[in-house]
């Protein structure tokens, strides 16, 4: 404290000064109406500027809050969409064919040969092993395992993950499979060799399976090769899904499912 005082006493010309500086500074300001409305033109400036800058910095850190209302509000869209296109069909028993549960990644790996991905809702929300995984209508995987508020999902991005899949332009179906390399691409299988798959081509869900729903994204054809002897074509599928950069994405529940399941299990099961 006595330091401060020694200071101010040995430069009380200079705070003086400053004192007085101010003290004109004020009474022009205050009697000259061009001087003032610069003044007050000029600090409203900066109080705006420094408003919009505190704006941003809180628009940034609610930025979680906000995904987590945009991808409920994707969820809501997407049952409403797909309750109008079944409302469509004669057959009430079809009105309502899924159900979309939305969901935040908690865990996710993109570096290995199995990947798997942790979400933070589980039976308490109806999730259950075997639901497809979605996120903006881009493919995911499928639900794994589920515990009371968690769930595993297994990534596209596995080596056991198997998805049917269809070229949006032809029409020809074949089998979507991760060969454990680029988590960038994917691989589309069993396309015969009479198809003409082009670069650029869209590769959605067939929709056959009843897990999905048909026409969910699964990427786009990067590469297509056909050896002379082969049966198949060699397809490479750049992911619509960036699996590194994955926040929230959206359970699919299908209605219809184990009604199908017991259907095929009639003629599956060995007859007795």
């Amino acid at each position: 404290m006595q330091r401060l005082l020694n200071f101010i006493l040995r430069n009380r010309a200079f705070f003086v000064f400053l004192a007085l500086e101010l003290i004109c500074t004020w009474l022009i300001i205050k009697n000259n109406t061009y001087q003032g409305s610069r003044f007050f033109n000029s600090s409203n400036a900066a109080a705006a500027k420094a408003l919009g800058v505190s704006q941003n910095v809180n628009n940034y850190l609610h930025l979680k809050v906000v995904n987590e209302e945009l991808a409920s509000e994707n969820a809501r869209l997407r049952q409403l969409l797909e309750q109008r296109q079944s409302a469509a069909e004669t057959d009430s028993a079809i009105f309502k064919r899924f159900d979309f549960i939305k969901a935040r990644v908690v865990n996710n790996s993109v570096n290995l040969f199995r990947n798997f991905i942790t979400i933070n809702k589980g039976s308490k929300a109806k999730v259950a092993p075997g639901m497809a995984v979605i996120n903006s209508n881009k493919v995911i995987g499928k639900v794994k395992s589920v515990s009371a508020n968690f769930a595993v999902v297994i990534s596209l991005l596995n080596l056991d993950e198997n998805i049917s899949a269809t070229i949006s332009r032809t029409g020809n179906f074949g089998s979507v499979r991760w060969d454990g390399k680029n988590p960038r691409y994917t691989n589309l299988l069993f396309i015969p060799r009479h198809v003409n798959p082009l670069p650029g081509d869209s590769v959605v869900t067939s929709g056959l399976n009843a897990v999905f729903p048909e026409k969910i994204l699964v990427g786009i054809i990067s590469r297509a090769h056909l050896n002379p002897d082969g049966l198949f074509w060699d397809i490479q599928v750049e992911l619509a899904q960036d699996f590194s950069k994955l926040q929230h994405v959206e359970v699919v529940r299908s209605i219809m499912k184990p009604e199908i399941d017991s259907l095929q299990n009639i003629f599956i099961s060995p007859v007795k």
